[in-house]
């Protein structure tokens, strides 16, 4: 018989209702928790569908502007891969990189590498850890323009023409000598155009995509800007970097900290000594422990006859039992000159014991290490028998 089929609930056991009043309050931050984090991911991906996308008709896809420059005689071609934007590259194109930050170094490399000598115009979106190797001599300032409708403040014919636009961005240095700086925002230029090295290539930095969407083209000298930057050669070819694309599996010498996007260290960061703060203050001590006097001192019979009671509650004879053998053979041990760490090996007990009384050690083990017993009576009986075991023993 084992007691863990028989054991019945107590106060202290755990019930259905205990359980849902305790964790009510957690279950319900989660459910909360969770449903926002749904709803902002819906309204999230409901805006910024197809983002600078010349097919995607949505606030912040671009087929407006793709429309236009069809019109234009230009046509858009959109491609996914390197293979692809490299082989376009040529003096009658324009290549234009919606996402250059997603592009590892090495894809960065051979499209820098591609379009260097192609003749071809390069259009790069609000670039910035990508500028060092498809825009030499070109660097992000780490403030962003404050305002987003800029003058153009420069020569750049596109940009004399098309006046103010919604070219608030990101803002750039350059140290190249024959640069365009338009569209400054705090002294800064937000496009840059870098001549190339052959003699009808440019490469055009953007610092801001709003230009391109379609719910921004019709302001002030949006469209114009856009038409001019992009429509400048006979034909558009309009790269959508995409995870699919196989020359993005080799990472080249970025880390796994170069794939974060910034402010996800500083964001961990700041986690970490918030714990650290939590947990010093939920660890503080209060002062020395105080000794506190129990009111009641209870007798050692009563814990005795509380626990034998337990013990027949639960109907655990199988547990009475094997305490009152092990605690006998605890104290039987040293009066036979057994060690105690032996005291519970019967090939070591008994034949002692069995010296020491003078008898045979078979009626001795069903006593000390038989089987449990099998009611009341017989657990009582065992009891009084190795108590009367223990007496002769002690007898002198």
């Amino acid at each position: 018989m084992t007691s863990e089929a028989t054991l019945p609930a107590t106060s202290v056991s755990p019930t259905a209702r205990g359980l849902w009043t305790r964790s009510r309050g957690v279950l319900l931050a989660a459910v909360l928790l969770l449903t926002g984090a749904v709803v902002i991911a819906v309204v999230r991906s409901d805006a910024h569908h197809g983002r600078l996308d010349p097919r995607s008709a949505d606030p912040y896809g671009s087929r407006a502007v793709a429309a236009l420059l069809a019109e234009q005689g230009v046509p858009t071609r959109v491609v996914t891969t390197l293979d692809e934007a490299r082989t376009a590259a040529a003096p009658d194109t324009t290549l234009l990189i919606a996402a250059p930050d997603l592009l590892t170094h090495r894809q960065q490399d051979r499209l820098e590498q591609a379009a260097q000598h192609s003749g071809s115009r390069t259009v790069l979106i609000a670039p910035d850890t990508s500028l060092a190797r498809l825009a030499p001599g070109v660097s992000a300032d780490p403030v962003p323009s404050v305002e987003s409708l800029l003058e153009p403040g420069c020569t750049l014919p596109a940009a004399r023409s098309a006046g103010t636009a919604d070219t608030g961005g990101i803002r750039y240095r350059t140290t190249a000598a024959h640069a365009d700086r338009c569209y400054p925002g705090d002294g800064l230029p937000t496009l840059v155009r870098l001549p190339a090295a052959s003699a009808h290539g440019d490469t055009v930095v953007l610092g801001a995509p709003d230009i391109l969407y379609n719910k921004h083209l019709g302001k002030e000298g949006n469209a114009s800007l856009a038409l001019q930057l992009l429509g400048s050669r006979t034909h558009l070819v309009w790269y959508l970097p995409s995870l699919s694309d196989t020359s993005a599996t080799d990472a080249g010498s970025r880390s796994f900290f170069d794939l974060l996007p910034r402010g996800w260290l500083w964001g961990t960061l700041q986690l970490f000594i918030a714990a650290a703060v939590a947990a010093l203050w939920r660890a503080r001590r209060l002062g020395p422990l105080v000794p506190e006097q129990l009111p009641v001192a209870i007798r050692a019979s009563e814990t005795v006859e509380g626990r034998a009671r337990l013990y027949r509650r639960a109907r655990a004879r199988d547990r009475a039992a094997a305490a009152l053998r092990s605690t006998t053979r605890t104290r039987l041990a040293p009066l036979v000159g057994i060690p105690v760490a032996q005291a519970h090996t019967p090939e070591t007990l008994l034949p002692a014991l069995s010296a020491r009384l003078h008898g045979d050690d078979r009626t001795l083990r069903p006593l000390l290490f038989g089987p449990p017993p099998g009611d009341d009576a017989a657990l009582i009986a065992l009891a009084d028998q190795l108590d009367a075991l223990e007496s002769e023993v002690r007898r002198p």
